[in-house]
């Protein structure tokens, strides 16, 4: 039996194999991806993000074992900064996380950056599809919190959870133009600290800018008690209904599915110019020219996109 026929059976260890073969690029991973991709789209996607240091894994501790008294099984990615030293993840979020090793209704996959931008790992979409087809009922995405290059989540999740904390102040303002925007329910955790009222209305004052249809909802949480937690899984259920009611929740999964077609052919295209010794040495002939004012970047640029249209002319379609 093939790895796709085991993880289509429920078989945890073909899940965690192929989310690792995916992490490292490995040839047949693709054909797995494409294999499984029909029997995607069921799962519950939920994007959890926030500065760094707003308790976003305590939050998302509670929030699984909620959703396990409802019997729904759990996927969690948690998206670590890498290790320095083996370019892994470092796994904190699995150490805070460590009870729920032990659950056979939670698969929880901590997985490295590498260095890639944006606060997901470049193979995060390729673990969602993964734990999709392998049948869990949510899968949440904890990022890593850098800030305004969090906006990635968006790509993945059908909503987005953003946890802020008291004492934010004119943080709040600074991050607005990027992170504020994207999410669909908002958390204040840690909000028996002083400041939490006051961080409710700057929220609540800069969503009112926001003339969209949902209006999300901004709810105080002491995850590290347990409380607020029921108020939250509402929250997450009322923004569901919101986007199956309206139609929404397809017109997330369209642009999301357009983004990734577009990153997947970005990519492919960068690796037929870099995946050889040949390409690698001419681009460097082209640099030395671009910097001697020899010729312009725009015109080589457009040179390489021809060699390889005119190399792959024969297998288009």
């Amino acid at each position: 039996m093939d790895l796709a026929e085991r993880l289509l059976k429920g078989d945890k260890r073909a899940a965690a194999r192929l989310i690792t073969m995916v992490e490292n690029n490995d040839k047949d991973a693709i054909d797995v991806l494409s294999t499984i991709y029909k029997h995607t789209g069921k799962a519950k996607v939920v994007g959890i993000t926030g500065p760094p240091g707003a308790g976003k894994s305590t939050l998302t501790d509670k929030l699984v074992k909620r959703l396990r008294q409802e019997n729904k099984t759990v996927g969690i990615i948690a998206v670590d900064p890498t290790s320095p030293f083996t370019g892994g993840s470092i796994l904190g979020d699995r150490i805070r996380m460590s009870d729920l090793n032990t659950d056979p209704g939670v698969f929880i996959r901590s997985m490295g950056t590498r260095g890639h931008l944006g606060g997901l790992s470049k193979a995060t979409l390729g673990a969602v599809k993964i734990l999709d087809a392998y049948g869990l009922d949510y899968i949440l995405i904890e990022t890593v919190g850098v800030g305004q290059s969090e906006v990635d989540i968006v790509k993945a999740a059908d909503t987005v959870v953003m946890v802020m904390v008291p004492g934010l102040g004119d943080d709040i303002q600074a991050i607005k133009a990027g992170i504020m925007e994207i999410g669909d329910v908002f958390i204040i955790n840690k909000a028996d600290r002083e400041g939490a009222d006051r961080t409710k209305t700057e929220i609540q004052m800069m969503l009112d800018f926001n003339h969209g249809d949902w209006r999300p909802p901004v709810t105080k949480v002491v995850a590290i008690k347990n409380e607020g937690i029921e108020e939250l899984v509402e929250n997450l259920q009322e923004h569901e209904n919101y986007l199956e009611r309206t139609g929404k929740g397809i017109e997330r999964r369209i642009s999301n599915s357009e983004m990734e077609i577009l990153h997947l052919t970005q990519q492919s295209l960068m690796s037929k110019v870099l995946d050889n010794n040949k390409n690698k040495n001419e681009i460097r002939s082209f640099a030395e020219k671009v910097a001697k004012r020899e010729t312009d970047p725009y015109t080589i640029s457009n040179k390489i996109i021809e060699q390889i249209i005119m190399e792959n002319k024969d297998s288009v379609k």
